[in-house]
């Protein structure tokens, strides 16, 4: 460790070890080697206080304006703080910066390469995606008094979430290069997450702590408990005491297997109670569809409004938008079969939070992932996270099963506040009837500020295509063709510089490899 910051291309470094009362005789003769050069200060603790402890006593020491923190049995890359002199100088206002990471094993070699998004807030409040190169403004550290007795295990967990409650948006920094190396050594946390399960429920700890005293979330009941994974936590926010009306809006033309079937599963699984279900009919002609839907309307809360139009999926929604009545809205798809019962309370808790916008949820093809949030620039417009990855499987570094900002969702379950959909003024009817227009509406949303989240805690049956069929004529491939061409000139570069993923990360696959 101490090799590779004296091995550094950027000479301008302070190297503070603390030996927290080892009591080891090789070990301070060491120290008093290494404190020959006058970089680096050595600090000897009387007692042991463990990490919490030790790493205040660095911090007293520490003269530079910056702070990085290393561990003892890590390596950083030889340009390490060469590419964060680098990054500082060009976001003079950033206060947290973080780099992406690999492991390293003993013998060598490097491997398992974390390449991290932008600041993600909602990933961050799921685990501790940050971690290293974790670089942070002394005056900051200071601040919020340092590390924290207590929480030993997740100190860093719990140092960087006071820190972002001090900074704002855009000065939490992401440096996207792998400058720091985790060693995979037996006892490590980099090599198996439950070596030290203590760090777990140090963690939880911290989240708790941090909600309960965040002047954001100020007056705010809410709960963490334990995530999907170990080191993974979910973060339950609050729903009003008088739960607010949610539209579920559904278009349909005829198909009335499947619309039975997903208003059958919202009957007989849904536990939030405060819902009416808005049912538009485009142009059905099928006299069965037609008897169950004249049934579907004669339920107190249920819908069933007539759009006699040709199908533009963006018109038919916004015309429906206008009749509902709910302060939340679901898009949802006629050929969505509902698995999570509390799917509305996750779902309306998420979308009623004020910088939240639009909310996804986890879509199987049964046993197959279909959604888990959308990654624009895939295929030169934009694609599903996770496509075709196994129903269990955890996705690149826990992503399939934490809740985390996306900057889409599909409309196939799509939950946003009444007032955001009309604020960005709905779909777009006019350049994109049919495909991208859930991307384009997200991406909208999201450029006003807000920021939209993808939940695993929502799982439902996504039953694709089949209502509609496939692009497999010629008219439709020229609406398509003429959709992707509005995206591009709409968006631009935006779509291949998506925030909530990687510059490293491909945009020909949908599976998070190397590019």
């Amino acid at each position: 460790m101490v090799e590779s910051v004296l091995s550094q291309s950027y000479k301008r470094w302070q190297l503070i070890l603390v030996d927290d009362a080892s009591n080891c005789v090789e070990l301070t003769e060491l120290l008093s080697e290494y404190h020959q050069d006058r970089r680096i200060d050595v600090i000897l603790r009387d007692s042991n206080g463990h990490i919490s402890a030790a790493s205040n006593s660095g911090l007293v020491a520490a003269k530079g304006e910056f702070v990085a923190l290393l561990d003892h049995d890590d390596l950083l890359h030889k340009d390490a703080l060469k590419v964060v002199a680098h990054s500082i100088h060009f976001n003079p206002d950033g206060k947290v910066f973080y780099s992406d990471e690999d492991k390293v094993l003993e013998d060598g070699t490097f491997n398992h390469p974390h390449y991290k998004p932008k600041w993600n807030r909602d990933l961050l409040y799921s685990h501790n995606y940050i971690c290293h190169l974790g670089v942070y403004k002394a005056e900051l550290l200071r601040e919020i008094g340092g590390f924290r007795i207590g929480v030993e295990g997740s100190q860093d967990y719990d140092l960087v979430l006071r820190a972002v409650e001090k900074c704002t948006d855009d000065q939490i920094i992401h440096i996207p290069y792998v400058l720091y190396s985790w060693r995979m050594a037996q006892g490590s946390t980099a090599l198996a997450a439950d070596e030290k399960n203590y760090t777990h429920q140090a963690g939880l700890k911290a989240l708790q702590d941090y909600f309960n005293s965040s002047k954001r979330y100020e007056g705010q009941d809410i709960r963490v408990s334990d995530g999907l994974l170990d080191n993974a936590y979910r973060v339950h926010w609050p729903l009003p005491s008088q739960i607010p009306l949610v539209s579920i809006i559904i278009p349909t033309r005829n198909a009335k297997g499947l619309v039975e079937q997903c208003i059958s599963s919202i009957e007989s699984l849904s536990s939030y109670s405060n819902y009416e279900i808005v049912l538009v009919d485009n142009q059905s002609d099928d006299p069965e569809a037609l008897s169950y839907f004249e049934k579907l309307n004669r339920k107190s809360n249920v819908r069933v409004l007539k759009y006699d139009q040709p199908f533009n999926y963006s018109a038919i929604n916004n015309y429906a938008v206008k009749h509902a009545n709910g302060e939340v809205l679901i898009l949802l798809n006629n050929d969505i079969e509902i698995l999570t019962p509390d799917w509305l309370e996750e779902m309306v808790s998420h979308a009623l939070r004020k910088d939240i916008g639009c909310v996804g949820a986890k879509l199987y093809y049964p046993t197959q992932i279909q959604h888990a949030g959308v990654v624009t620039g895939i295929g030169g417009v934009a694609g599903h996270a996770h496509k075709y990855f196994a129903k269990e499987h955890a996705g690149y570094f826990k992503r399939l099963m934490i809740a985390q900002n996306y900057s889409a969702v599909t409309a196939a379950c799509l939950a946003v506040r009444k007032s955001v959909f009309e604020q960005v003024g709905g779909l777009n009817e006019s350049d994109l009837t049919v495909a991208f227009n859930d991307v384009d509406f997200c991406l909208r949303v999201q450029e006003l500020g807000y920021r939209n989240l993808w939940t695993p805690y929502v799982e439902m049956i996504h039953h694709e295509s089949i209502s509609r069929g496939h692009e497999d004529t010629p008219e439709k491939q020229a609406r398509f063709n003429s959709e992707v061409s509005y995206m591009k000139t709409r968006w631009g570069e935006q779509l291949n510089q998506d925030p909530c993923y990687s510059p490293w990360l491909t945009l020909v696959k949908e599976d998070f490899t190397f590019k």
